[in-house]
């Protein structure tokens, strides 16, 4: 049987995940980003391909050398602050990335990543069925990736996707994931501004590349045009990072609860949360679904405080 093959467009923190799990279940896997994945290590099966994906022609040549039979959209921008400094252009670069793909790549089902971003956190428990009301340049740039897919892709879906989080590496100049920003200061012995007006409902990185790869099946039924993937947990970032103090061993005494306006999550509505009226019957989910973050946590743990040592 002929091995599938994904590409993935964007190798960021979701991207390598994903790369991980794909290659693990037999897939050919290619990473393709303007720039080298970083703390990545090629393993077998992945390979890294040079693109920039602003480039239509890139795209093609692209696509033909590689011959996938499924293509990922997990690009950027996703720097929520660049995208609110730069509205349009983040608009048009999201815009523009999905077509080029969309139309290079025909008949592999595009997969496009979304957000949260694109609800303007009022409802506490928005489905699919809730119309999108984007309040942030991200959220606007990610509704029109959206668009753009299912015009120009009939066979594509959109994941949209609530906070994702696990281990980063701290040495990196791009903004950690909430959890290993909070880990990563706490067992340092830092202290940690935590928002109490701000909830999320959290999804570990694996549980999503997880949720995707099943997506993604060769001879599986096409998904539905719009799914979403949250955590089981709507929780208060003030509360979650408790819940990590608690994990790695690191005094609550660090944490500093305050209100979103005074911490970097300013430009976020109170929710940025997610729920599913789809996505239950996607077998990965039924067999395994999404852990709880304390649960997470106590997992994570000893890869942040073995660091406190170093």
């Amino acid at each position: 049987m002929t091995m599938p093959r994904a590409l993935i467009v964007g190798s960021g923190f979701l991207g390598r995940a994903l790369a991980d799990t794909l290659a693990a279940d037999g897939w050919g896997v290619a990473l393709a980003s303007r720039n080298s994945p970083r703390h990545w290590g090629r393993s077998r099966g992945q390979t890294w391909l040079p693109l920039d994906a602003v480039d239509r022609e890139a795209c093609l040549r692209t696509v033909e050398g590689f011959a996938p039979d499924r293509t990922v959209l997990v690009h950027g921008p996703s720097d929520v602050t660049w995208c609110e400094r730069h509205p349009v252009r983040a608009w048009k670069l999201h815009g523009a990335i999905t077509a080029n793909i969309a139309l290079a790549a025909p008949g592999t089902r595009p997969l496009l990543i979304s957000t949260d971003s694109v609800f303007d956190g009022t409802d506490q428990h928005p489905t699919e069925a809730t119309p999108v009301h984007p309040v942030s340049g991200y959220g606007r740039a990610k509704v029109n990736a959206e668009r753009v897919l299912h015009t120009t892709a009939r066979d594509g879906s959109v994941l949209r996707v609530s906070l994702v989080y696990g281990y980063e590496f701290p040495n990196t100049d791009k903004w950690l994931n909430f959890f290993s920003a909070c880990a990563h200061r706490l067992v340092r012995g830092r202290t940690f501004l935590a928002p109490t007006d701000q909830w999320t409902t959290p999804v570990h990185v694996d549980d999503v590349a997880r949720v995707a790869g099943a997506l993604l099946e060769p001879g599986a039924p096409a998904p539905p045009p719009l799914l979403h993937l949250g955590g089981p947990e709507r929780v208060s970032r003030a509360a979650w990072a408790g819940t990590i103090a608690d994990a790695v061993g690191a005094p609550r005494s660090l944490l500093r609860a305050v209100p979103r306006a005074e911490s970097r999550y300013a430009s976020r509505p109170e929710n940025t949360c997610l729920s599913s009226t789809f996505l239950r019957d996607v077998p990965a989910l039924r067999d395994r679904p999404p852990r709880r973050v304390r649960e997470v946590a106590w997992d994570l743990a000893p890869m942040f405080q073995a660091e406190s040592h170093l």
